[in-house]
């Protein structure tokens, strides 16, 4: 097969993997900046340029896309889904996941486990808002962020009320979410292909941070996911229309509760379980070029 790598990244560690399992299988295998790529829309000819060339004959696109560019690179795979090129991953699917208060109303729909989670928009409401998340200590997070930026862990009701006051005038969109005291430091991510849960570890803040992001300096172990916290996984990676992602979760007294799902979950899992993550994804690429182009089916 011809596959196109689209990675702004093209030497970090999730990206060469992909292109070495991708070489063992015997596939041709492009690795595409796609912040370097343009396209040009018009009837019946959608393109997308690159280094001055159309990228064509392409039999699957594997996005990798940043975060701080979701706009533009989801633009550049719905190039390609405009060609009728299967994507292992949809670009609304993208899009959907990087909206935090989005996720979370798809995943509280599918019934899923979340943290109580409230948005508002009045900065007058900020008691009732506190109220409603069972009060200080409160978990604050910008709308779009990842890596674990963005969230602020307010102890105090004074705090908490400052932050919110900050984000109000800076016009910045927030939600803010009741905090786990038994899983502070502490989750669980859960790889996800092709609607399975492939590989799994628990992440632990090495210092007094309350968040476990591996990309934040937390360490990672190997970890066996309870029935639950399997079917949890699998359940937020289907209500969010990713095939592939990762899945966080922290354990709570009423069960798993899901906090994130990334639709471009790096690769270090790899190194802290030993399972081959990367291997998985290029197969599920190769079932995708086969099948061909799919709707997405979450409607949101």
């Amino acid at each position: 097969m011809r596959i196109v790598i689209l990675s702004k990244g093209p030497g970090n560690y999730s990206t060469r993997r992909l292109k070495e399992e991708a070489a063992k299988r015997g596939h041709e295998v492009r690795v595409i900046n796609y912040a370097k790529c343009y396209v040009t829309v018009e009837r019946g000819n959608p393109a997308v340029h690159y280094k001055g060339e159309e990228v064509k004959d392409v039999d699957v696109v594997i996005p990798r896309i940043a975060s701080s560019l979701t706009k533009y690179g989801t633009s550049i795979v719905r190039q390609f889904e405009m060609q009728n090129v299967p994507t292992i991953t949809s670009s609304i699917a993208i899009v959907r996941s990087r909206d935090k208060l989005r996720s979370m109303q798809l995943m509280a729909k599918a019934g899923i486990g979340i943290p109580k989670t409230v948005f508002a928009r009045e900065e007058a409401d900020l008691d009732v808002v506190l109220e409603q998340v069972g009060g200080a200590p409160v978990i604050i997070k910008v709308a779009r962020g990842t890596h674990g930026n963005g969230v602020v862990l307010a102890e105090t009701r004074k705090a908490a009320k400052a932050v919110m006051q900050a984000f109000y005038v800076e016009s910045v969109s927030f939600v803010v979410q009741e905090f786990i005291a038994e899983s502070a430091g502490v989750d669980i991510r859960a790889f996800v292909v092709n609607g399975k849960v492939v590989s799994s570890m628990m992440r632990q803040s090495l210092d007094d941070d309350f968040r476990s992001n591996l990309h934040q300096g937390a360490e990672g172990i190997a970890v066996k996911l309870t029935p639950e916290e399997r079917k949890t996984a699998q359940k937020a990676a289907k209500a969010m229309g990713l095939p592939i992602c990762g899945v966080d979760m922290m354990r709570s007294e009423r069960g798993p509760l899901v906090l994130e799902v990334n639709s471009s979950p790096g690769f270090g899992i790899e190194k802290v379980t030993g399972a081959n993550v990367a291997c998985k994804v290029i197969e599920h690429a190769e079932l995708v070029a086969k099948a061909g182009r799919r709707k997405d089916k979450v409607g949101a």
